[in-house]
Parts: C-alpha cells; structure tokens; sequence
C-alpha cells in the first residue's frame, strides 16, 4: 500500500487501518506528536491555502491552476517544484476528465506525495562503516545550527548505546570549539579540539586516530561553512577527507549539510551552493517548529538528488528527529483532508 492511500484511508475509514500513522506503542507515540506539535505552523499555512482554493472552487481552468501555483508558492514550496506539481496535477485531471472539486483535492494531495516519495527508497537512514568507525562531518554557514545539530544527533547515538567521539573542526569561529565542548560535557561525549585558528585538518588527524585506536563507532565532525569563500572550502574539506580517507577504512560515511528552515528558499539556495562545493550527502534542517515554511522539504527533495536525514521539530534533544517522510506528508495534508471528510 502506497503512502497516499494510508493517508486516504486514515481519513475515509475503508478499513480497520484507520491512522496506521498513529502507532499505539509508546516510542511511535512520541514520534507522531513531535510531528504534530514541530509541524504545526507548516501544516496550517499549507492547509489555509489550499482550503480557501477549493473553498471557491468553480471548475478546473486557467484560473484555478493559476491559483493553484499561488497557493504552493505561498507555501514554500518553491517554483521548480511548484510548476512541476502543477503540471503534474493538470495531466492527471485531464486524463481522468476529473471535475468535482473532492477528486480534484486527491489529485492535488496524491501528486505532491508522489513527487516526495519518487523512489520509494528509506533514505533517512545513516549510513554506517562496518571496518571502523562511522565518520560524519556537518557543514553550513553559521547560525543555522550546525554545532548543536552535531550534539543532538551525538546524544541520540549514544542513547542507541554507541560509543560516539565528537571533533571540534570549526577552528575559526569564534564560540564553535567552545560550544561544542559545553554539549561533550552535558553528554559525557568526548570532544577532541585544537588551537584556535588552528588547521582544521590536524583536528581531524587527532580524532580519527582516537577513534581508531580506542574503538568508537560514530565520529560525529563539526567543519566550518563559508560560502563567501567557496574555493577556500572545497580545499579545506578536501583536506580533511583525504586525511580521513588515509587513516579510516572507507572514509566518511555521511556528509551532512545543515540549513535553517526558517529561511525557506534560501535554504534551497544554500543547499545548491554546498552541493558544488562538495559531495553532500544528506540534509539537516532545522528550526522546522518555528516557521510556516516547511514547504521547502518537497522543494529540496525535486531539485536535489540529496535526501533530508533530519529535521528539527522542538528545542530538546529529542526533538531533533530523524526525517520521516511519511510523518512529514501525513502532518502536511491532513487538515486538508480532514476538511474534506467533515465537508
């Protein structure tokens, strides 16, 4: 069964597998509300915008797709996707000679989730070194969060029960270093550092070799982001990788790009950026809980080959989750849907 049709029938009642979403055990509990509560500003920016379409729904024609585009830009969805969908959304109607406005709201609901879940593949999940220890380095411009990304994703790791290293690699911003050993020490995690305006690489060196020589499954990097200098970064994050590469088997696992939510199409923008900078490959975005901009998920999704690992849903550690794209979809659309099912 497809994730629009679990969606549909957690709405429509067709059988006992009414919000299969809504997992009665106690971890799946505190997921759904995390998604519930993070998603909320997202969720009804989203639904105002496509209820007040169908609110004034007449028939399908160049002026409904016109509002249509309207209302995914107004949620952030972005233009590339957003002319995408609609095209989308228009050969589906046209092919199935589609009128009442209920069909043409599946139609419009089924495409987006289609669009997300193009290759239906679990790719949230982190890859993993099975010769060593898991090397993750996190990259992103300062203030979106990185450092303490880094942190969070560590507390989880070591509350799965891995043995997890962290490095202070962000040697020229002033505070990183420092903060990053504030959450070492909250966490009881081990923080290798280096002088400041240090060579990050050196960094790197020490804490491979730790990591090594004392077992560790994850090695959890904080990189410095400046995309003013973009040059400057390819060759110092090349750097380390080499390092990486020479004293690690297999090399990095994971490179993390970590982008604020709140931002919206910037975030896309810098994702773009980091992309050509460096292989990247998985998303942090955090802050999702504080902005109606969520919209960018899908937008990132269509134009980048990249998945979101992670998005951040609250303040509290926990509350940094690992992506769930059928979560993320069924707290988008469903007070849409709902509406439909009370209409």
């Amino acid at each position: 069964m497809g994730l629009f049709d679990r969606i549909k029938r957690a709405f429509t009642g067709e059988d006992e597998v009414v919000h299969q979403l809504e997992a009665k055990d106690q971890e799946s509990k505190i997921v759904f509300d995390t998604y519930d509560k993070g998603m909320e500003k997202t969720r009804q920016n989203f639904s105002q915008r496509l209820n007040a379409l169908f609110s004034g729904f007449r028939e399908v024609d160049e002026d409904f797709y016109e509002d249509l585009e309207e209302a995914f830009i107004g949620a952030d969805v972005g233009f590339d996707m957003t002319m995408a969908l609609t095209d989308a959304i228009r050969d589906e109607i046209e092919e199935r000679h589609i009128f009442k406005p209920e069909e043409v709201k599946e139609v419009v609901i089924e495409k987006m989730v289609q669009i997300y879940e193009k290759d239906g593949t679990q790719l949230a999940q982190l890859k993993t070194n099975p010769n060593g220890p898991t090397v993750i380095l996190f990259v992103g411009v300062n203030g979106v969060g990185k450092t303490t990304s880094v942190g969070k994703i560590a507390y989880q790791l070591k509350q799965e029960g891995h043995k997890v290293l962290m490095a202070a690699a962000d040697t020229f911003r002033a505070g990183a270093v420092e903060q990053l050993n504030v959450w070492g020490q909250r966490l009881d995690i081990p923080v290798v550092t280096g002088p400041d305006q240090g060579d990050p690489a050196a960094v790197v060196f020490d804490a491979v070799k730790q990591a090594n020589e004392q077992s560790y499954d994850y090695l959890l990097v904080d990189t410095a982001g400046r995309l003013q200098t973009k040059l400057n970064l390819m060759d110092e994050l090349a750097k380390i990788k080499r390092i990486i590469e020479r004293e690690n088997p297999n090399g990095v696992q994971e490179v993390l790009l970590v982008l604020d939510a709140t931002t919206g199409q910037n975030a896309l923008i810098q994702a773009k950026q980091f992309n050509q900078a460096t292989e990247i490959t998985g998303l942090v975005l955090t802050k999702l809980d504080g902005t109606a901009k969520g919209g960018v998920v899908l937008s990132i999704r269509h134009e980048l080959d990249v998945p979101v690992k992670y998005i951040g849903l609250g303040e509290k550690a926990t509350d940094l989750q690992q992506f769930n794209p059928e979560q993320y979809m069924y707290n988008l659309v469903r007070d849409v849907l709902e509406v439909q099912k009370n209409g």
